[in-house]
């Protein structure tokens, strides 16, 4: 066995990633690294092959916490670690998004449903005031139309009229006068 020991500095280089990455995953993942006399932290080589088997799973879109549940909880050995594809990974999101989108509708209705009746009444009373505008104005164009209409009707009953009574005088003036002969009552005459 190798008593090596790193630095983090070295252990960092090691497995290919920063001095804080180090820190950062001790914390998150419960890793128990031992310190020298002095306090700082020294790794192993045990420890370099578990910091590159991290960084694997993490580069296979692992999150920490599924890291730490593959390294400490009860899943299958590590050569066995179930790997999605990328289908897999896609049927994934796309099952969050449905879910996403779920919530934001059921969050949507209720919020419709509650606030509904002001909305109702809100809408109503301008829709009924808008309505109300538009029916008066179509109302009075119609007026308008119709009185421009009896207008029209009025001066061609007028000119006709006035024609009519010119030819009534001007027939009256041609026709010969005729002198009309009192009849006598029966038996006289």
């Amino acid at each position: 066995m190798d008593d090596h020991h790193y630095l983090i500095s070295e252990a960092a280089r090691e497995a290919g990633v920063e001095a804080h990455v180090l820190r950062y995953w001790e914390e998150e993942l419960d890793l128990e690294i031992p310190r020298n006399d002095l306090g700082h932290r020294y790794y192993t080589e045990e420890h370099i092959r578990l910091f590159q088997e991290i960084q694997e799973l993490k580069g296979k879109g692992y999150q920490l916490k599924t890291i730490r549940d593959i390294l400490y909880g009860d899943k299958a050995p590590k050569t066995d670690l179930y790997i999605p594809n990328e289908e897999e990974l896609r049927r994934q999101q796309e099952a969050k998004m449905q879910q996403f989108r779920s919530i934001m509708t059921q969050i949507m209705t209720d919020a419709l449903n509650h606030n509904n009746p002001a909305l109702s009444q809100s809408v109503s009373s301008q829709v009924g005031d808008r309505l109300v505008k538009e029916m008066n104005y179509a109302f009075r164009e119609k007026e308008e139309r119709e009185e421009e209409r009896f207008k029209k009707l009025d001066e061609s009953l007028r000119s006709m009229q006035k024609n009519g009574k010119a030819r009534a005088e001007a027939a009256a003036a041609k026709a010969p006068v005729m002198a009309i002969k009192k009849k006598k009552p029966f038996g006289r005459g």
